[in-house]
């Protein structure tokens, strides 16, 4: 596990590197500045319950990577129900925060920047997670001790690369 966390470590590193690289967007709006935190800590948890999920299926027995498998069906279908509430929420406490600090940046925007990078991450989270626990299980690491850790460090890295990627695109 060693190799794995000094890795995941260095990830962060990077995570925060590219967060500084847009500081001055986010002192600007500061819509944006709550939705960091929140949109990276939401994925992580999306991929913590998604992967605890898949590995009790699978020392149940019942996980099979397959579509046609119900509960991972079901497990996928979650996913995406919770991310688009959770996230269409944030957008919304974020734009009314980002008001009251002095923002600029209209609901519309902010919502479509929180929805948008929400439902990307949702489909990292399905796709890391899945993977997380087949590559463990395949290798004979225990899935409990591997999975959560990766899925979350690569959700903070990501989170932050799609945010800024939409942000880019939307503000």
């Amino acid at each position: 596990m060693i190799p794995l966390l000094a890795a995941l470590s260095v990830l962060q590193l990077a995570s925060g590197t590219i967060l500084e690289t847009y500081e001055e967007t986010l002192v600007r709006n500061p819509a944006l500045l709550v939705l960091v935190p929140v949109q990276i800590g939401t994925a992580g948890n999306l991929a913590s319950i998604t992967c605890s999920r898949l590995t009790t299926q699978l020392y149940l027995g019942t996980y099979e990577l397959h579509p046609s498998n119900p509960d991972l069906r079901a497990n996928v279908g979650a996913v995406f129900a919770l991310a688009g509430t959770v996230f269409g929420v944030v957008g919304v406490a974020a734009w009314g925060i980002g008001v009251a600090l002095g923002g600029t940046l209209g609901l519309g925007r902010v919502l479509l920047v929180s929805l948008v990078s929400g439902m990307l991450l949702a489909v990292l989270v399905v796709v890391a997670s899945v993977a997380a626990v087949e590559i463990s299980y395949r290798v004979g690491l225990n899935p409990d001790d591997t999975t959560i850790p990766v899925v979350t460090n690569l959700c903070d890295v990501a989170g932050v690369l799609i945010l800024f990627a939409v942000v880019s695109l939307v503000v």
